[in-house]
């Protein structure tokens, strides 16, 4: 049967789910800041443990932009997962996932800009209409009072996603809207990874890296003498 494992782990939010032929059987999800390396492994062997899936047609990830060390763990698990049991891997952009999760529960009548954190007031962003067309592409943007003006004196934006709400005291128009609460999930990320491994729309294994759009910055702790 053709079963999908999907693991999501761009955010702080740690998720794994199983669909089969796009319809959610079961989902895990992890609410703990850097638990990703300790507890992906054990929400997937649960998940498939309760399914009792034995089969996986392919394995779905997210490919970012993110958390650097959340994408890197994410990938690296599904990419041994494809080798492992000899299944193609399909990955989904954070960004095109979170506007997929806003369109699905949300009747909005206007552009959407799904936002992750970026540390400061910076974000990884893009605006696409409710269609899902992409108006502006993914990018990282420091935020400022100056942004998206444009856009907005002739259009009403839904901002959403984890970056979204530090931004609503930078951007200040009546056509802003801002939406909490709203986090990429394994659970949706079957879905759309269904639609492409049906198009045969996936990834080359050896040569797959997240979309990390900037280099990643150690932090080093710094003596005062």
């Amino acid at each position: 049967m053709p079963f999908i494992l999907s693991i999501e782990t761009s955010t702080q939010v740690c998720s794994a789910a199983i669909h089969h032929r796009g319809k959610l059987i079961s989902s895990l999800e992890v609410h703990e800041e850097n638990a990703h390396a300790s507890k992906l492994a054990i929400i997937i062997d649960r998940i498939l443990k309760e399914t009792k899936t034995e089969k996986l047609v392919a394995v779905a990830v997210s490919s970012g932009p993110g958390s650097y060390t959340g994408l890197r763990i994410g990938a690296s698990t599904a990419k041994g997962i494809c080798y492992a049991a000899n299944v193609p891997l399909v990955s989904v952009t954070t960004l095109e996932l979170l506007t997929y999760q806003f369109n699905q529960t949300v009747s909005f009548d206007g552009l959407l800009c799904p936002m992750v954190d970026a540390r400061r007031d910076e974000v990884y962003c893009m605006v696409t209409d409710n269609q899902l067309k992409v108006i502006d592409p993914l990018q990282a943007k420091i935020i400022d009072g100056l942004s998206f003006q444009n856009e907005l004196s002739n259009n009403k934006i839904a901002f959403f996603g984890n970056g979204a709400m530090k931004c609503n005291r930078l951007i200040k128009h009546p056509n802003a809207f801002f939406f909490d609460g709203f986090y990429p999930k394994a659970s949706a990320l079957g879905e759309m990874a269904f639609q492409k491994f049906t198009n045969n729309d996936v990834e080359d294994i050896i040569s797959f890296e997240p979309h990390y759009l900037k280099e990643f910055i150690a932090k080093t702790a710094r003596t005062i003498f």
